[in-house]
Parts: C-alpha cells; sequence; structure tokens
C-alpha cells in the first residue's frame, strides 16, 4: 500500500486558511436600550450586550448603539459612516431607533419624515456594501393602561413595518415581541425586567431608580432572546452561527 505525505508547508497553509476565515460582523446601532453600559450604570443593561453571546466564533457583534441618539443625531455626530466604511459582504446591521426619534420635546427628535429617510440611508448604504441590513421596531417601554401594556411606540414603530415592505427588508417587530412579553408576565411582574432599584439596593443608584424603559440583565437577556428569536424566524442566514446557552 502507498504512502501519501503532506508536505508541513501546505498542512500549514491550509491551518492558516481556515484560522483566517473572515468573521461576520453584526453590528448593532440604535440607542440607550441595546447599547453597552457603563459600569457605574449597572445594572441597567442594553439588550446588545448578552445578544453579543448568542453566535459562535465565527461572528463578531459590534455594538455601536450610544445613549440617547436618534436616527438623526446618529448620523450627525458621524457614527455611521465609520461603520459603512467598514462593512463587507456578508456582514448585518441590526438596526433599532425610535425612543429619542420620536420625543418632540427632544434635541434628537426627528419627524416621520426625518425618521424613514434617514432608516432609508441606513438600508441602502448597508446594501450597497453587500451587507445584510435589519429593520428593528422600538422595543416596548414598560407602561400599562388599565392591566394592559400600551404601545408608546405606535406611530414609530408603524413606520418601520411600512418601510420594511417598501424597501422589502428583513424587519423584527420587538415592539409586538416585547409588548406580548409584558402581557404574559402581567403589570407587577414586568417590573423584575426594567432598572428598579429600591433605595440602598444598589451603591449605583443610593436614593433608588425607577425606570421603565432602559432594562437590568434579566430584561436584557429576555429582550435579546426575541431578537435572536426573530433572526431564526425570518431564516437569515445568522441564525446558522447562533449558539444555545443552557
Amino acid at each position: 500500500m502507498k504512502k501519501f505525505f503532506i508536505p508541513l508547508v501546505v498542512l500549514a497553509f491550509l491551518a492558516l486558511s481556515f484560522t483566517n476565515k473572515p468573521k461576520i460582523t453584526v453590528y448593532l446601532i440604535g440607542d440607550s436600550t441595546l447599547s453597552i453600559k457603563a459600569v457605574n450604570t449597572y445594572p441597567e443593561t442594553g439588550w446588545g450586550m448578552p445578544f453579543a453571546w448568542f453566535f459562535n466564533s465565527d461572528v463578531k457583534v459590534d455594538d455601536r448603539a450610544m445613549n440617547g441618539r436618534s436616527t438623526g443625531s446618529f448620523l450627525k455626530e458621524n457614527r455611521w459612516q465609520p461603520i459603512v466604511d467598514s462593512l463587507k459582504a456578508g456582514d448585518y446591521v441590526l438596526i433599532q431607533f425610535g425612543h429619542n426619534d420620536e420625543v418632540p420635546t427632544k434635541k434628537t427628535y426627528t419627524t416621520p419624515e426625518q425618521y424613514v429617510t434617514n432608516l432609508t440611508k441606513y438600508v441602502k448604504e448597508t446594501r450597497e456594501k453587500g451587507a445584510m441590513p435589519v429593520l428593528i421596531t422600538p422595543v416596548a417601554r414598560r407602561a400599562f393602561v388599565d392591566g394592559k401594556p400600551t404601545d408608546t411606540h405606535k406611530e414609530y414603530a408603524q413606520l418601520v413595518r411600512d418601510l420594511a415592505k417598501k424597501l422589502d427588508v428583513p424587519m423584527i417587530d420587538l415592539t409586538a415581541k416585547s409588548m406580548a412579553l409584558l402581557a404574559e408576565m402581567g403589570e407587577d411582574k414586568s417590573a423584575l425586567l426594567y432598572n428598579h432599584l429600591k433605595p440602598g439596593q444598589n451603591p449605583n443608584y443610593p436614593k433608588g431608580k425607577e425606570d421603565n424603559t432602559h432594562f437590568n440583565e434579566l430584561g436584557a437577556r429576555k429582550m435579546a432572546e426575541l431578537v435572536l428569536q426573530g433572526i431564526r424566524e425570518l431564516q437569515l442566514p445568522l441564525a446558522n452561527y447562533t449558539v444555545d446557552h443552557q
């Protein structure tokens, strides 16, 4: 029987080829509900933080979301262009804005028309680089009326839904998914998902905190799971790189 030997240089080349395989980068852009938090704000947690652990080593999650940003201010502060410059074919951009766009009293306010224009820009420029945009409706605030969660993002969430259809863009309806979770948990228990603290409970909030917009670790994990669920429902190729943490 003949024996075949593969030169070491060939083995080294093959090993290097596999180890240098470019990673898929998943960029997250948006506001404080998904951003990476400073240590002194713990236990406040953006859903982008646990989301990064849902994928295998072939995927890098790059969370560029920032507190207080809208579709407009994210552009004006030149936070988008560096992402465009880094995008490559096969990457993803998950886009979730709305909390700061929809409030007329905020400096970051964008009109419905501006909101759609800005989202369209993100989608178009992502596609031009061969990457995949995914629109996400804004995650729910904890707001109940007569024991039922109410949609504080009604207009702007619908704008995202309509734009996704118009541009044929994958869309995760996180507004609907998170509201369903709040309804399932109920008004009292749903507070366990948000940054609610009693006075003296945490040194970062000595006077306590009752925040119905931002999440604690549990809430961020639950919202990240809903986004992951949406990715799988859409049957995006990215779903093939997910891992289950038991």
